[in-house]
């Protein structure tokens, strides 16, 4: 079994800093990419920022400058470091990982259970 289990969530005032972290378990092989998706209610979930295994980024428009995502390989771990949030910021955010489970098997993909990040004064 594979499990993807984040955490470090909770309630922030806006212009405050957050950090989630998500950590993947279980029988790997490999990991490729490393992502971070949020969704807000009754909104569609959207990628927030993408870490491929060679430390390759890329950030949705609406959070350049302000996040930064981070990988431990060693650790099998992701990061996402919130600064200068916005109350637009409010949502679920949960963890996605492309990976091997075995060396002969396909790349799979799965996601964390999500934590809540909510940006209100």
């Amino acid at each position: 079994q594979v499990q993807l289990v984040e955490s470090g969530g909770g309630l922030v005032q806006p212009g405050g800093s957050l950090r989630v972290s998500c950590a993947v378990s279980g029988s790997i092989f490999s990991i490729n990419a490393m992502g971070w998706y949020r969704q807000a209610p009754g909104k569609e979930r959207d990628l927030v920022a993408v870490i491929t295994n060679d430390g390759s980024t890329n950030y949705a428009d609406f959070v350049k400058g302000r996040f930064t995502i981070s990988r431990d390989n060693d650790k099998k771990m992701v990061y996402l470091q919130m600064n200068s949030l916005k109350p637009e910021d409010t949502a679920v955010y949960y963890c996605n990982v492309d990976l091997k489970r075995h060396w002969y098997s396909g790349v799979q993909n799965y996601w964390g259970q999500g934590t809540q990040v909510t940006v209100s004064a």
